[in-house]
């Protein structure tokens, strides 16, 4: 046994006793503490809501439907029923004007207290340049459907000034003009979908309990529904069905309408000609306004009932809506309907006393009433009534509220410049503006960061007790500015629900705390300054957010106002000052990016977490620490080795496809994934593959006019509309708010990704292989690609029928499978073509000459049933016919540079047979011959060289054949 002397004893229990007082230190890096300082309410201070006349003292001759062109924000145009437009063009003014756009009265046929006259408008996507506005109004004609009453859609041009009013009238084009029996149940609303087609709202026709028998028939007349039409009539497209109401040539069907080739509707038979292609839902008896919510791409209709039931109804492709089989939930006037029908529900309706004619309206996406966005505002025009109808978080029926009253609701519409509610309130003539009393209730928010208690020394930015700092691996893109966060989850008996790849579930009380810093010379942290401090606060119902802005004297931060608010601020940028400006967000703009879908706090998730952080002076892996510390519903995670991990932009160790999907996951995901706000069909979270994630060769919902569009076209960044997008400031810009910078890093990443995309990569081509007849063979070819690949074998550069695999099997190999074989590989960015491998199945002499069909009595190697000098033997070593003179394939000599050359092509599949050359000066002599070199081969013959010496008078060269 080793002794050691007592000195290096000593010193060795030193370092262990030492060691051991160091191990307390290194185990408790984080530790949980209870917040007691934070003083954010549970619920934002809310307010009574009233309307107010949205232009001062204007007033207007029946208003019905207020209306903006697409991009527009300083106009507006108010729809009067008698038959004009008027246009309100200084929304700022203290008192603001009206004057004409178009008077459409000499063609209106308007009846006194009916549902007709102008009804609707709707401006073209691409107003701005073509002119073509269309209108939804009723008219006196003559059609060969009947004279009378007719429901009319014709386009106008708004020409330039000094057009005259008749000048426009003169560029009427009628797309459908419809007999109409009755004065009620037009319908008339219209609008653009975000798919750049028109949508048409109609009703049953009129009179009562559906006396036209319009309701549950597509193929009749254009009653009770709502149209889809294309007005641009794309060649993809189909033609209407013939109709008498329809205008030749004036518009297309889309393809993917429902009810296009119909051959049955309510398990009735219908002809497919004669049905009316153009409805995209139907079952409606009186669709009075709908809207899309064009984040979502939602379709809200209202729908007035007959005399039990009033109803909003979410409209999908292809829906019936029941009427006049339902009304409403409940069953409507016609009785028995077909077996197997189904009808989809309102997603909320009412009896006749809480709501008698209701009124479609808008989702309220503004920037002033953070209470109120996401919601679906409407009315009842029969009793004066505003409601605000509320999604829950968690799924289930809508929640809806009475906010305010109008003057008979008619129509809703939106201020372009800030998304305020207008309402058409035909009763008194006016537009009135959604606002809210001045007087709030509810606990007011702190007006000061200080005043938060989120910060226990708020010159270093020095948090309070129970706030814990965290980073994220890729954070939000926020025009160059530097951030830092802390979290809290106040109370001790609150923890988090930790998820692997979905989002958390958070207690409410929960609060982060995301501070902004702005160099205003880029690149010198020296001229950082402090711009503002957000908070955001999870409730009972869901969450709402704030920020504090900073003062010049960088010395406290106060409460911005609802509605938010810019500063231009100066920017030195490679030595040349420009201005930038800084968004402080309304909190509904906190709320458009903080979803539900996106977890709320959207860097708050395992993807994000996963990293190394320090605290307290120990570097540790964040999710570890929260664990560990308690945060977590569990007391432990998962190895973070084994969980995902968001890859910075800059990280050269991950893929240019990780680090995209990292930067997407980081700045897409809170609207880009199902249950998201955003009508895109593709899906930024993390955890879908990119094969399943909609991004490659993805549709788009508009595809700006050029249908090579992709979401992302692989290969092609010119049409990658995602690039595009996150490439542009302004109407198209993504992420859509929260950023008037471009962020140079990820337009590089995304660029760079998109051309390393595309065509399929072969990893191991097919390999030439040689295979004895009646035995298998197999060719294989590996490849990969970031799209789907099909395959296409050939023979001989010949497709070879079912032959779409990554292999080519041959069970067995037989002589006519010897041949040149390459196989296609076709992604949707177009196709690539293998090397060529060739397969030579062997053959026997026997097996020959029985499939060259020699008789019995020709059959031996050394007959010559052809006559033409060589055996059979030797045209089988040579790969000739051995019934037909092969004179063409027989050796040849020539003289080239002095020498002469015997050349002669030989068979690969011959087997057990020898091929020699002889030489002789004289014919008598005969000696071996050069060894041939082979020039070229193919899968069934190779054709060889012998150079014979220079400097002989004469040469005589044969082919000897010996074998079987």
């Amino acid at each position: 046994m080793l002794r050691l002397p007592a000195p290096a004893l000593s010193y060795l229990a030193t370092v262990v006793f030492l060691t051991l007082l160091a191990a307390p230190k290194a185990t408790a890096q984080l530790t949980r503490v209870a917040n007691t300082t934070l003083t954010m309410p549970q619920a934002p201070q809310s307010f009574g809501y009233r309307t107010d006349n949205a232009f001062n003292s204007l007033t207007f001759d029946q208003p019905i439907a207020i209306v903006t062109p697409p991009t527009e924000t300083a106009r507006i145009f108010i729809v009067e029923k008698p038959g004009r437009i008027q246009l309100v063009t200084d929304l700022d003014a203290t008192t603001p004007a009206k004057q004409l756009f178009f008077d459409l009265t000499s063609r209106v046929s308007l009846g006194s207290n009916t549902e007709e006259g102008l009804l609707g408008l709707a401006f073209h996507p691409q107003f701005a340049t073509n002119r073509y506005f269309y209108v939804f109004y009723t008219v006196s004609t003559t059609t060969s459907a009947g004279s009378g009453r007719h429901d009319r859609i014709s386009r106008f041009t708004a020409l330039p000034s000094p057009a005259t009013n008749a000048d426009i009238l003169a560029t009427e084009l009628p797309l459908i003009s419809q007999r109409d029996e009755a004065n009620n149940h037009n319908g008339g609303d219209l609008h653009f979908g975000n798919d750049g087609y028109l949508y048409i709202a109609l009703g049953d026709e009129g009179g009562g309990t559906d006396q036209y028998n319009n309701s549950q028939r597509i193929d009749h007349d254009f009653f009770s529904g709502l149209l889809r039409i294309d007005v641009d009539q794309r060649s993809e497209n189909l033609l209407p069905n013939a109709h008498a109401s329809v205008h030749a040539n004036t518009y297309r069907v889309p393809a993917d309408n429902p009810f296009v080739g119909a051959t049955s509707f309510n398990g009735i038979t219908v002809t497919p000609s004669a049905v009316r292609t153009e409805f995209w839902a139907v079952g409606l008896r009186n669709p009075w306004r709908f809207s899309f919510d064009h984040p979502t791409g939602r379709l809200f209709v209202g729908d007035v009932g007959q005399g039990a039931r009033e109803e909003i109804d979410l409209i999908t492709r292809g829906g019936n809506y029941g009427w006049s089989y339902r009304e409403g939930k409940i069953a409507g006037p016609r009785a028995n309907p077909p077996a197997g029908v189904t009808f989809i529900d309102p997603i909320w309706d009412v009896d006749r006393n809480s709501a008698s004619s209701i009124t479609g309206g808008v989702v309220y996406r503004g920037t002033r009433f953070a209470q109120l966005f996401g919601r679906y505002v409407f009315g009842d025009y029969g009793q004066n009534r505003i409601f605000a109808m509320t999604f829950p978080e968690g799924g289930g029926d809508p929640q809806v509220t009475q906010i305010t009253t109008a003057s008979g609701p008619v129509g809703f519409g939106a201020d372009p410049r800030n998304g305020d509610i207008l309402i058409a309130c035909i009763n008194n003539g006016t537009v009135q503006r959604l606002t809210y009393n001045s007087t709030p209730t509810g606990t007011p928010l702190p007006t000061t960061l200080t005043a938060t208690g989120a910060f226990s020394d708020l010159a270093t930015l020095t948090p309070a007790a129970g706030l814990v700092p965290y980073d994220a691996n890729v954070p939000f893109w926020s025009d160059h500015a530097k951030k830092r966060r802390w979290f809290s989850v106040p109370s001790l008996a609150d923890k988090i629900t930790f998820s692997p790849d979905g989002n958390y579930t958070f207690p409410a009380g929960t609060v982060w705390v995301k501070h902004f810093d702005l160099e205003t010379t880029r690149g010198d942290p020296a001229t950082s300054r402090r711009l503002e401090t957000r908070l955001l606060v999870k409730t009972t119902s869901g969450l709402y957010g704030v920020t504090y802005r900073w003062n010049a004297q960088q010395t406290e931060a106060t409460l911005v106002a609802e509605a938010g608010e810019n500063e231009v601020i100066t920017i030195t940028e490679n030595g040349t000052p420009r201005p930038q400006t800084w968004r402080y967000p309304s909190r509904s703009e906190c709320l458009q990016c903080h979803t539900p879908a996106g977890g709320h706090a959207l860097s708050f998730n395992t993807a994000q977490l996963n990293r190394s952080h320090v605290h307290n002076g120990v570097s540790e892996n964040q999710l570890t620490a929260l664990a560990a510390a308690g945060y977590f519903t569990t007391a432990t995670v998962p190895s973070p080795a084994t969980l995902p991990a968001l890859a910075p932009a800059d990280d050269a160790s991950a893929s240019l496809e990780k680090r995209t999907r990292s930067y997407l996951a980081a700045n897409c995901v809170q609207c880009h994934q199902p249950g998201g706000a955003a009508q895109g069909l593709w899906d930024a979270r993390f955890s879908t593959s990119t094969a399943s994630a909609g991004l490659l060769d993805g549709p788009l919902v508009n595809n700006f006019s050029d249908p090579a569009n992709r979401v992302i076209a692989p290969a092609d960044t010119a049409h990658s509309m995602l690039l595009t997008r996150i490439s542009t400031r302004g109407a198209h810009q993504m992420p859509p708010l929260g950023s008037n910078e471009l962020d140079a890093s990820a337009i590089n990443l995304l660029t760079a990704w998109i051309n390393e995309l595309g065509l399929a990569t072969i990893n191991t081509p097919p390999a030439s292989q040689t295979v004895a007849e009646n035995t298998p063979a197999t060719l294989t070819v590996s490849a990969t690609a970031p799209l789907a690949i099909t395959y296409q074998w050939r023979k001989n550069a010949q497709p070879i029928p079912g032959a779409t695999a990554t292999t080519l099997a041959f069970s067995p190999a037989t002589p006519t499978d010897t041949a040149t074989y390459d196989v296609i590989l076709t992604t949707t960015s177009g196709p690539i073509t293998s090397a060529a491998a060739t397969l030579t199945v062997t053959q026997s002499f026997s097996s020959w000459a029985t499939s060259t069909a020699l008789p019995p009595t020709h059959n031996s190697s050394t007959d010559d049933p052809d006559h033409d000098g060589a055996s059979n033997l030797l045209e089988y070593a040579l790969g000739q016919n051995p019934t037909a003179p092969s004179a063409s394939t027989l050796p040849t000599a020539q003289n080239e540079n002095g020498q002469v050359l015997f050349r002669f092509t030989r068979s690969r599949t011959a087997t057990g047979v020898t091929l020699q050359t002889l030489v002789s000066p004289d014919l008598l002599t005969w000696s071996p011959g050069p060894s041939p070199v082979v020039e070229s081969t193919t899968a069934s013959t190779e054709t060889c060289t012998v150079t014979l010496p220079s400097g002989q008078p004469r040469h005589f060269l044969r082919l000897e054949a010996t074998g079987p």
